[in-house]
């Protein structure tokens, strides 16, 4: 019986290098394929974060500066109203006049000698927006009534889970913006020894100046 053998042959030197260069325009096109979908994921985060990223408002005060930046989208009234008031240099020399560590510290309203400053017509709660009063969000100062915020605001140095809507008066506060730069100031606001002031309490010792507050281009 006779063994059918196949003969491999010499080896086609043109053959193993068209193989050889298919090879290599395969691995680059998968590599490159690879490679683009990550960048491409990317580039639509960081557009995506410009597009949605809010307008921002520098404080400067004498106990250093911090950096807000408002969410139009969420409380379109609120922040509309806020920046008519830092474009309007409002805020200049006032003072924050409300410090509580462990709470909030509350400010825009109150001049050195703790005459409050005349303001423009209240505006409505937005407080059911769905933001929350957490650690570093600024949020309006109000009364007991839910519509009567106008220019003060605060800034919660702690989750204050109890001011969101609807709280316990049925409102809660409205959130609109948060610290997103500065938060070494914001804590040094907080540690100011306070006193008792023209029958008003909480009121730091040497009064905390807001030197400025500026809508950053």
């Amino acid at each position: 019986m006779s063994a059918h053998c196949i003969s491999l042959g010499r080896p086609n030197k043109q053959l193993l290098t068209n193989q050889r260069q298919g090879i290599i325009a395969t691995l680059q096109r998968t590599l490159t394929h690879a490679f683009a979908i990550p960048t491409l994921s990317l580039c639509l985060i960081i557009s995506s974060a410009n597009v949605y990223a809010g307008p921002k408002v520098l404080f400067k005060t004498t106990k250093g500066d911090f950096v807000v930046e408002l969410e139009p989208e969420k409380a379109p009234k609120t922040v509309e109203n806020f920046l008519n008031y830092v474009n309007a240099n409002f805020y200049t020399g006032t003072i924050f006049h409300r410090v509580i560590n462990g709470f909030m510290i509350q400010g825009g309203g109150f001049t050195k000698e703790l005459q409050e400053k005349p303001t423009k017509p209240p505006i409505p709660s937005e407080s059911q927006n769905g933001l929350k009063n957490s650690k570093y969000t600024i949020a309006m100062a109000r009364t007991n009534n839910p519509d009567s915020a106008t220019a003060q605001f605060f800034i919660n140095v702690r989750d204050n889970a109890m001011l969101d809507y609807p709280s316990r008066d049925g409102f809660g506060y409205t959130v609109f913006g948060k610290v997103i730069a500065g938060f070494e100031t914001v804590e040094n606001i907080k540690f100011a020894p306070t006193t008792v002031m023209n029958r008003m309490a909480d009121v730091p010792s040497e009064p905390i100046v807001i030197q400025s507050a500026t809508v950053q281009k």
